[in-house]
């Protein structure tokens, strides 16, 4: 396994700053964010180390010189939109930008490519799984005829009432996974134990029963509030927060067992989205080495 990073916590970095930074303190790989050039819609969205919509060969033999030079490895491309969106306009913008990346990832030496289902967050799963049938063939498709795996994380972009209660993603369970899987079986997991924990699903058992899906591991931690669990139920919101690993719920000891049980030897990329630690460029920097400190003693 290599440990790494997601570059979206380094948004003011370019991408030279990035892979010295990496290499500097002794980072395997990084998965680089692909969002178009432009204003983000939500946090941690909208960061571009890499232009996919501005690939030659300069920027080929630049982003490969990199690697080269500095040793760390790109772990894959992440493009994190919502494919499955209600807007047909939407859809279409976010779905053509994924392939491009997907296209462009190759001529980078990278063969995996980081994303999420997508949903339509007024429907139930039963009425979402049309629309998958519409959009994701052909996605896969471009993936494969590219050579690329996809990996989907499975976080449920839950953030209001408004997306209550399916949120934006579709693929956060193993049942909806399985029927994935089912229905496109060359999609893989870009997979994060952080989101289960608030879910009440068994990470470890869900290592072992999909972990040769597994194409990406983002490490990212979850707490649980209590006191706020205790107000609002499960049917409330905001009793969950995104915290680095080793201080939240997240048992990373039975994780990496699982993960080694299940032979997975790919990228474990640290997610920062840990509120405590974005005061400062110098502050998001130390949460990635307290975060590799702390996960270096299960790799």
């Amino acid at each position: 396994m290599q440990l790494g990073f997601v570059s979206a916590i380094l948004a003011d970095l370019t991408i030279d700053e990035v892979f010295t930074f990496a290499a500097d303190e002794g980072f395997g790989c990084v998965e680089l964010m692909c969002w178009p050039p432009g204003a983000a819609d939500r946090r941690y969205a909208g960061v571009t180390h890499l232009d996919v919509t501005a690939v030659d060969d300069a920027l080929i033999a630049k982003v490969r010189g990199l690697v080269h030079k500095t040793g760390v490895q790109i772990s894959g491309l992440g493009y994190y939109p919502n494919p499955l969106h209600p807007d047909a306009a939407h859809r279409e913008r976010v779905v053509g930008h994924l392939m491009k990346v997907i296209q462009a990832a190759p001529r980078f030496g990278v063969h995996v490519v980081n994303t999420f289902i997508g949903r339509d967050w007024h429907k139930s799963i039963k009425e979402n799984w049309p629309q998958f049938d519409a959009v994701w063939p052909a996605v896969a498709k471009c993936a494969a005829d590219a050579g690329v795996r996809i990996g989907i994380e499975n976080c449920p972009m839950l953030f209001s009432l408004d997306e209550w209660p399916g949120g934006a993603n579709l693929a956060t369970t193993p049942e909806t996974w399985t029927t994935m899987f089912e229905k496109i079986p060359t999609l893989g997991l870009n997979f994060d134990p952080s989101h289960l924990i608030w879910q009440c699903i068994d990470v470890a058992r869900s290592v072992r029963d999909f972990g040769k899906r597994f194409v990406h591991v983002h490490a990212k931690d979850a707490r649980i509030d209590h006191d706020n669990l205790y107000q609002r139920g499960i049917m409330g919101l905001a009793w969950h927060t995104p915290k680095l690993p080793g201080l939240g719920d997240v048992n990373w000891s039975a994780f990496f067992s699982a993960l080694t049980d299940a032979g997975y030897q790919g990228a474990v990329c640290i997610e920062v989205e840990d509120r405590a630690y974005e005061g400062s460029l110098e502050t998001r920097k130390r949460s990635l080495r307290q975060s590799k400190r702390y996960l270096e003693q299960f790799m």
